[in-house]
Protein backbone atom coordinates (compact mmCIF):
# COMPACT_ATOMS: atom_id res chain seq x y z
CA UNK A 1 0.00 0.00 0.00
CA UNK A 2 1.50 3.34 -1.09
CA UNK A 3 2.50 5.90 1.53
CA UNK A 4 1.64 9.55 0.93
CA UNK A 5 2.29 12.59 3.05
CA UNK A 6 -1.30 13.74 2.59
CA UNK A 7 -4.48 12.06 1.34
CA UNK A 8 -7.31 14.48 0.60
CA UNK A 9 -10.83 13.07 0.38
CA UNK A 10 -13.06 15.30 -1.75
CA UNK A 11 -11.88 17.22 -4.81
CA UNK A 12 -14.08 20.29 -4.99
CA UNK A 13 -13.02 23.79 -3.96
CA UNK A 14 -11.83 22.87 -0.44
CA UNK A 15 -10.13 19.59 -1.29
CA UNK A 16 -8.57 20.52 -4.62
CA UNK A 17 -7.07 23.73 -3.22
CA UNK A 18 -5.76 21.87 -0.16
CA UNK A 19 -4.13 19.23 -2.38
CA UNK A 20 -2.63 21.91 -4.62
CA UNK A 21 -1.12 23.85 -1.72
CA UNK A 22 0.32 20.78 -0.01
CA UNK A 23 1.81 19.66 -3.33
CA UNK A 24 3.30 23.10 -3.89
CA UNK A 25 4.83 22.82 -0.41
CA UNK A 26 6.71 19.73 -1.58
CA UNK A 27 4.55 17.00 -0.05
CA UNK A 28 3.45 13.81 -1.78
CA UNK A 29 -0.32 14.18 -2.14
CA UNK A 30 -3.17 11.91 -3.22
CA UNK A 31 -6.51 13.55 -4.06
CA UNK A 32 -9.63 11.34 -4.13
CA UNK A 33 -13.26 11.88 -5.08
CA UNK A 34 -16.20 9.55 -5.61
CA UNK A 35 -17.43 11.67 -8.56
CA UNK A 36 -15.96 11.90 -12.02
CA UNK A 37 -15.08 15.35 -13.29
CA UNK A 38 -16.17 17.71 -14.73
CA UNK A 39 -19.02 17.48 -12.22
CA UNK A 40 -21.61 20.02 -11.11
CA UNK A 41 -22.89 20.60 -7.58
CA UNK A 42 -25.42 22.79 -5.79
CA UNK A 43 -23.76 26.16 -5.25
CA UNK A 44 -24.35 29.90 -5.11
CA UNK A 45 -21.13 30.14 -7.20
CA UNK A 46 -20.16 33.67 -6.16
CA UNK A 47 -16.55 33.95 -4.97
CA UNK A 48 -16.09 36.70 -2.39
CA UNK A 49 -13.07 38.99 -2.42
CA UNK A 50 -10.87 36.92 -0.03
CA UNK A 51 -11.29 33.91 -2.32
CA UNK A 52 -10.51 35.98 -5.40
CA UNK A 53 -7.38 37.32 -3.74
CA UNK A 54 -6.20 33.77 -3.10
CA UNK A 55 -6.97 32.66 -6.66
CA UNK A 56 -4.95 35.66 -7.86
CA UNK A 57 -2.01 34.80 -5.59
CA UNK A 58 -2.15 31.16 -6.68
CA UNK A 59 -2.00 32.22 -10.35
CA UNK A 60 -5.50 30.92 -11.08
CA UNK A 61 -7.70 34.02 -11.38
CA UNK A 62 -6.52 34.79 -14.90
CA UNK A 63 -7.07 31.15 -15.84
CA UNK A 64 -10.60 31.38 -14.47
CA UNK A 65 -11.27 34.49 -16.54
CA UNK A 66 -9.91 32.68 -19.59
CA UNK A 67 -12.63 30.02 -19.22
CA UNK A 68 -15.20 32.65 -20.19
CA UNK A 69 -16.42 33.41 -16.68
CA UNK A 70 -17.64 37.00 -17.04
CA UNK A 71 -16.22 39.72 -14.78
CA UNK A 72 -19.14 41.48 -13.05
CA UNK A 73 -18.13 45.06 -12.30
CA UNK A 74 -21.27 46.61 -10.86
CA UNK A 75 -23.21 45.76 -7.74
CA UNK A 76 -26.64 46.75 -6.44
CA UNK A 77 -28.73 46.19 -3.33
CA UNK A 78 -32.48 46.82 -3.41
CA UNK A 79 -34.69 46.99 -0.35
CA UNK A 80 -38.27 47.88 -1.22
CA UNK A 81 -38.15 51.20 -3.09
CA UNK A 82 -34.53 51.83 -2.10
CA UNK A 83 -31.70 50.92 -4.44
CA UNK A 84 -27.99 51.30 -3.81
CA UNK A 85 -25.64 50.66 -6.72
CA UNK A 86 -22.12 51.32 -7.84
CA UNK A 87 -18.91 49.81 -9.21
CA UNK A 88 -17.17 46.89 -7.58
CA UNK A 89 -14.24 48.48 -5.74
CA UNK A 90 -10.78 47.68 -7.09
CA UNK A 91 -8.36 46.01 -4.69
CA UNK A 92 -5.04 44.29 -5.41
CA UNK A 93 -5.79 44.61 -9.11
CA UNK A 94 -9.17 42.89 -8.78
CA UNK A 95 -12.06 45.09 -9.94
CA UNK A 96 -14.78 42.50 -10.54
CA UNK A 97 -16.61 39.62 -8.94
CA UNK A 98 -16.82 36.16 -10.51
CA UNK A 99 -19.41 33.41 -10.16
CA UNK A 100 -18.13 30.40 -12.12
CA UNK A 101 -20.08 27.24 -12.79
CA UNK A 102 -18.78 24.63 -10.39
CA UNK A 103 -17.97 22.08 -13.08
CA UNK A 104 -15.55 24.69 -14.44
CA UNK A 105 -14.07 25.98 -11.18
CA UNK A 106 -13.57 22.62 -9.50
CA UNK A 107 -11.96 21.11 -12.60
CA UNK A 108 -9.65 24.13 -12.92
CA UNK A 109 -8.37 23.79 -9.34
CA UNK A 110 -8.01 19.99 -9.71
CA UNK A 111 -5.88 20.60 -12.81
CA UNK A 112 -3.76 23.06 -10.85
CA UNK A 113 -3.31 20.49 -8.09
CA UNK A 114 -2.17 17.86 -10.58
CA UNK A 115 0.18 20.35 -12.26
CA UNK A 116 1.62 21.03 -8.81
CA UNK A 117 2.42 17.34 -8.34
CA UNK A 118 -0.69 15.89 -6.65
CA UNK A 119 -1.98 12.53 -7.85
CA UNK A 120 -5.74 12.56 -8.60
CA UNK A 121 -7.97 9.49 -8.60
CA UNK A 122 -11.67 9.99 -9.31
CA UNK A 123 -14.47 7.47 -8.94
CA UNK A 124 -13.17 6.37 -5.51
CA UNK A 125 -15.63 6.16 -2.62
CA UNK A 126 -13.82 6.15 0.71
CA UNK A 127 -15.25 3.32 2.83
CA UNK A 128 -13.14 3.60 5.96
CA UNK A 129 -9.90 4.72 7.54
CA UNK A 130 -6.77 2.90 8.66
CA UNK A 131 -5.67 3.45 12.23
CA UNK A 132 -2.70 2.64 14.38
CA UNK A 133 -2.47 3.35 18.10
CA UNK A 134 -5.53 5.58 17.97
CA UNK A 135 -4.15 7.65 15.10
CA UNK A 136 -5.59 7.76 11.57
CA UNK A 137 -2.95 6.50 9.16
CA UNK A 138 -4.75 6.16 5.83
CA UNK A 139 -7.96 5.42 3.94
CA UNK A 140 -9.67 2.55 2.17
CA UNK A 141 -11.86 2.95 -0.90
CA UNK A 142 -14.11 1.18 -3.38
CA UNK A 143 -14.57 1.92 -7.08
CA UNK A 144 -17.79 1.79 -9.09
CA UNK A 145 -16.72 -1.59 -10.49
CA UNK A 146 -16.42 -2.98 -6.97
CA UNK A 147 -12.65 -3.14 -6.74
CA UNK A 148 -11.06 -1.96 -3.52
CA UNK A 149 -7.87 -0.21 -2.55
CA UNK A 150 -6.27 2.07 -0.06
CA UNK A 151 -3.40 4.33 0.80
CA UNK A 152 -1.45 5.19 3.92
CA UNK A 153 -0.77 8.82 4.84
CA UNK A 154 0.76 10.99 7.51
CA UNK A 155 -2.34 13.21 7.32
CA UNK A 156 -5.85 12.48 6.04
CA UNK A 157 -7.90 15.53 5.04
CA UNK A 158 -11.68 15.34 4.87
CA UNK A 159 -13.03 17.79 2.29
CA UNK A 160 -16.06 15.72 1.34
CA UNK A 161 -18.83 18.16 2.06
CA UNK A 162 -21.66 18.85 4.46
CA UNK A 163 -22.54 15.19 5.02
CA UNK A 164 -18.86 14.17 5.13
CA UNK A 165 -18.49 10.37 5.32
CA UNK A 166 -14.86 10.90 6.34
CA UNK A 167 -16.02 12.86 9.40
CA UNK A 168 -18.07 9.82 10.38
CA UNK A 169 -15.16 7.44 9.83
CA UNK A 170 -12.86 9.45 12.12
CA UNK A 171 -15.54 10.24 14.72
CA UNK A 172 -15.57 14.02 14.24
CA UNK A 173 -18.55 14.94 16.40
CA UNK A 174 -20.65 18.09 16.24
CA UNK A 175 -19.47 20.94 18.45
CA UNK A 176 -22.41 23.20 17.61
CA UNK A 177 -25.62 22.74 15.66
CA UNK A 178 -28.42 25.19 14.82
CA UNK A 179 -31.71 24.52 13.09
CA UNK A 180 -32.00 25.26 9.36
CA UNK A 181 -33.13 28.81 8.65
CA UNK A 182 -33.87 28.95 4.92
CA UNK A 183 -34.51 26.89 1.83
CA UNK A 184 -33.37 28.01 -1.61
CA UNK A 185 -34.20 27.43 -5.27
CA UNK A 186 -32.19 28.77 -8.17
CA UNK A 187 -32.25 28.75 -11.94
CA UNK A 188 -30.17 29.86 -14.90
CA UNK A 189 -31.49 32.44 -17.37
CA UNK A 190 -30.48 33.14 -20.94
CA UNK A 191 -30.91 36.67 -22.26
CA UNK A 192 -31.06 38.28 -18.81
CA UNK A 193 -28.31 40.91 -18.51
CA UNK A 194 -27.54 41.54 -14.86
CA UNK A 195 -25.11 43.02 -12.38
CA UNK A 196 -24.30 41.42 -9.05
CA UNK A 197 -27.73 42.15 -7.56
CA UNK A 198 -29.39 41.50 -4.21
CA UNK A 199 -33.10 42.15 -3.55
CA UNK A 200 -34.61 41.78 -0.11
CA UNK A 201 -37.86 42.03 1.78
CA UNK A 202 -39.07 40.30 4.91
CA UNK A 203 -39.36 36.60 4.14
CA UNK A 204 -37.53 36.69 0.81
CA UNK A 205 -34.09 37.35 -0.63
CA UNK A 206 -33.14 37.22 -4.30
CA UNK A 207 -29.51 36.97 -5.46
CA UNK A 208 -28.43 37.52 -9.07
CA UNK A 209 -25.06 37.23 -10.84
CA UNK A 210 -23.73 36.42 -14.29
CA UNK A 211 -21.90 33.17 -14.98
CA UNK A 212 -20.51 31.08 -17.84
CA UNK A 213 -22.06 30.75 -21.31
CA UNK A 214 -23.89 34.06 -21.10
CA UNK A 215 -26.18 32.76 -18.37
CA UNK A 216 -27.41 34.56 -15.26
CA UNK A 217 -27.91 32.77 -11.96
CA UNK A 218 -31.03 33.86 -10.04
CA UNK A 219 -31.51 32.39 -6.55
CA UNK A 220 -34.58 32.77 -4.33
CA UNK A 221 -34.44 32.23 -0.56
CA UNK A 222 -37.48 31.35 1.58
CA UNK A 223 -37.92 30.70 5.31
CA UNK A 224 -37.28 27.06 6.18
CA UNK A 225 -40.79 26.64 7.59
CA UNK A 226 -42.19 27.30 4.10
CA UNK A 227 -40.20 24.48 2.52
CA UNK A 228 -43.01 21.86 2.57
CA UNK A 229 -45.23 24.27 0.65
CA UNK A 230 -42.50 25.61 -1.65
CA UNK A 231 -41.36 22.16 -2.76
CA UNK A 232 -44.92 21.25 -3.79
CA UNK A 233 -44.67 23.91 -6.51
CA UNK A 234 -41.09 25.17 -6.69
CA UNK A 235 -41.62 26.81 -10.08
CA UNK A 236 -44.61 28.81 -8.89
CA UNK A 237 -42.96 29.80 -5.61
CA UNK A 238 -39.75 30.83 -7.38
CA UNK A 239 -41.50 33.03 -9.94
CA UNK A 240 -43.76 34.56 -7.29
CA UNK A 241 -40.69 35.42 -5.20
CA UNK A 242 -39.19 37.23 -8.19
CA UNK A 243 -42.42 39.15 -8.89
CA UNK A 244 -42.96 40.28 -5.30
CA UNK A 245 -39.34 40.88 -4.23
CA UNK A 246 -37.68 42.04 -7.46
CA UNK A 247 -40.41 43.28 -9.83
CA UNK A 248 -37.94 45.13 -12.05
CA UNK A 249 -35.87 41.96 -12.37
CA UNK A 250 -39.02 39.93 -13.06
CA UNK A 251 -39.91 42.37 -15.86
CA UNK A 252 -36.47 41.89 -17.42
CA UNK A 253 -36.86 38.15 -17.09
CA UNK A 254 -40.10 38.34 -19.08
CA UNK A 255 -38.08 38.62 -22.29
CA UNK A 256 -35.50 36.05 -21.17
CA UNK A 257 -35.60 32.25 -21.07
CA UNK A 258 -34.83 30.02 -18.13
CA UNK A 259 -32.64 27.04 -19.09
CA UNK A 260 -31.74 23.82 -17.29
CA UNK A 261 -33.83 22.54 -14.42
CA UNK A 262 -34.75 24.53 -11.34
CA UNK A 263 -32.53 23.37 -8.47
CA UNK A 264 -33.06 23.70 -4.76
CA UNK A 265 -32.61 22.36 -1.26
CA UNK A 266 -34.25 22.44 2.12
CA UNK A 267 -31.12 21.05 3.80
CA UNK A 268 -29.33 24.26 4.67
CA UNK A 269 -27.66 22.69 7.69
CA UNK A 270 -25.83 24.81 10.26
CA UNK A 271 -23.06 23.22 12.34
CA UNK A 272 -19.45 23.09 13.46
CA UNK A 273 -17.71 19.73 13.65
CA UNK A 274 -14.58 19.02 15.62
CA UNK A 275 -12.10 20.06 12.92
CA UNK A 276 -9.05 17.91 13.70
CA UNK A 277 -7.72 14.91 15.58
CA UNK A 278 -4.76 12.50 15.54
CA UNK A 279 -3.79 12.10 11.88
CA UNK A 280 -6.90 13.76 10.43
CA UNK A 281 -8.36 17.19 9.72
CA UNK A 282 -11.50 18.62 8.08
CA UNK A 283 -11.79 21.59 5.71
CA UNK A 284 -14.65 23.33 3.93
CA UNK A 285 -18.24 22.23 4.48
CA UNK A 286 -17.05 19.07 6.22
CA UNK A 287 -15.76 21.17 9.11
CA UNK A 288 -18.41 23.89 9.18
CA UNK A 289 -21.56 24.26 7.14
CA UNK A 290 -23.82 27.27 7.31
CA UNK A 291 -26.75 28.70 5.41
CA UNK A 292 -25.63 29.64 1.91
CA UNK A 293 -27.46 32.97 1.94
CA UNK A 294 -24.24 34.98 2.35
CA UNK A 295 -22.57 33.04 -0.46
CA UNK A 296 -19.15 32.75 1.18
CA UNK A 297 -18.70 28.97 0.93
CA UNK A 298 -16.13 28.88 -1.88
CA UNK A 299 -14.07 31.69 -0.41
CA UNK A 300 -14.26 30.07 3.03
CA UNK A 301 -13.00 26.80 1.55
CA UNK A 302 -10.00 28.46 -0.07
CA UNK A 303 -9.14 30.33 3.13
CA UNK A 304 -9.37 27.16 5.22
CA UNK A 305 -7.08 25.33 2.79
CA UNK A 306 -4.53 28.13 3.02
CA UNK A 307 -4.82 28.20 6.82
CA UNK A 308 -4.27 24.46 7.10
CA UNK A 309 -1.21 24.30 4.86
CA UNK A 310 0.30 27.37 6.51
CA UNK A 311 -0.33 25.86 9.96
CA UNK A 312 1.40 22.60 8.99
CA UNK A 313 4.33 24.25 7.26
CA UNK A 314 7.32 21.91 7.01
CA UNK A 315 6.46 19.89 10.11
CA UNK A 316 4.37 17.09 8.66
CA UNK A 317 7.08 14.46 9.10
CA UNK A 318 7.23 15.11 12.85
CA UNK A 319 4.23 13.68 14.72
CA UNK A 320 4.45 16.16 17.58
CA UNK A 321 4.84 19.09 15.22
CA UNK A 322 1.85 17.88 13.23
CA UNK A 323 -0.29 17.61 16.35
CA UNK A 324 0.63 21.16 17.32
CA UNK A 325 -0.08 22.34 13.77
CA UNK A 326 -3.55 20.79 13.82
CA UNK A 327 -4.25 22.50 17.13
CA UNK A 328 -3.24 25.82 15.54
CA UNK A 329 -5.47 25.10 12.57
CA UNK A 330 -8.44 24.25 14.82
CA UNK A 331 -8.05 27.52 16.73
CA UNK A 332 -7.61 29.53 13.54
CA UNK A 333 -10.57 27.80 11.94
CA UNK A 334 -12.79 28.84 14.81
CA UNK A 335 -11.60 32.46 14.60
CA UNK A 336 -12.17 32.51 10.86
CA UNK A 337 -15.55 30.84 10.75
CA UNK A 338 -17.41 31.89 13.88
CA UNK A 339 -18.14 35.47 12.72
CA UNK A 340 -19.24 34.25 9.29
CA UNK A 341 -21.40 31.57 10.83
CA UNK A 342 -23.19 34.15 13.00
CA UNK A 343 -23.54 36.47 10.01
CA UNK A 344 -25.11 33.73 7.90
CA UNK A 345 -27.62 32.80 10.59
CA UNK A 346 -28.50 36.46 11.19
CA UNK A 347 -29.06 37.09 7.48
CA UNK A 348 -31.06 33.88 7.19
CA UNK A 349 -33.66 35.31 9.58
CA UNK A 350 -34.99 37.09 6.46
CA UNK A 351 -36.35 39.93 8.57
CA UNK A 352 -36.33 43.57 7.50
CA UNK A 353 -37.04 45.70 10.56
CA UNK A 354 -38.18 49.35 10.41
CA UNK A 355 -34.76 50.28 11.81
CA UNK A 356 -32.99 48.53 8.95
CA UNK A 357 -35.22 50.15 6.36
CA UNK A 358 -34.64 53.61 7.87
CA UNK A 359 -30.89 53.06 8.05
CA UNK A 360 -30.81 51.98 4.41
CA UNK A 361 -32.79 55.07 3.44
CA UNK A 362 -30.28 57.25 5.30
CA UNK A 363 -27.20 55.83 3.61
CA UNK A 364 -28.93 55.93 0.22
CA UNK A 365 -28.71 59.71 0.50
CA UNK A 366 -24.96 59.68 1.16
CA UNK A 367 -22.76 58.49 -1.74
CA UNK A 368 -19.76 57.81 0.50
CA UNK A 369 -21.80 55.66 2.88
CA UNK A 370 -23.48 53.89 -0.01
CA UNK A 371 -20.07 53.04 -1.52
CA UNK A 372 -18.82 51.62 1.78
CA UNK A 373 -22.04 49.67 2.15
CA UNK A 374 -21.67 48.05 -1.27
CA UNK A 375 -17.97 47.28 -0.85
CA UNK A 376 -18.81 44.95 2.02
CA UNK A 377 -20.83 42.76 -0.34
CA UNK A 378 -17.73 41.73 -2.27
CA UNK A 379 -15.62 41.25 0.85
CA UNK A 380 -17.27 38.81 3.25
CA UNK A 381 -20.95 39.37 3.82
CA UNK A 382 -24.28 40.39 2.40
CA UNK A 383 -24.68 44.20 2.35
CA UNK A 384 -27.91 43.86 4.33
CA UNK A 385 -25.83 43.10 7.39
CA UNK A 386 -24.50 46.63 7.68
CA UNK A 387 -27.90 47.76 8.88
CA UNK A 388 -29.22 47.05 12.38
CA UNK A 389 -30.62 43.57 13.02
CA UNK A 390 -33.88 42.82 14.72
CA UNK A 391 -33.94 43.79 18.38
Amino acid sequence: MDLYDVVVVGARSAGASTAMLFARAGYRVLLLDRARFPSDTLSTQHIHRPGLRLLHRWGLLGRLADTGCPPVRRISYTLGDLRLEGPVPAEEGIDAVYAPRRFVLDSLVIEAAVESGAEFREGRTVTGVLTEGGRVTGVQWRTASGSTGGARARLVVGADGMRSPLAGHVGAGLEREDVPKTCVYYGYWEGLPAEFEVYERTGRLIGVVGTHDGLTLVAAYFPQEEFPEVRRDPEGAYLEALRTTAPELAARAGSARRVERLRGTGSQLNFFRRPAGPGWVLVGDAACHKDSITGTGISDAFEQAALLVESVGEGLHDERATAAALDRYAAGHRRLMEPRYRTALDTAQLEVTPERAEFTRWIAGDPASAGAFLSVAVSHIDPALLVPAAG
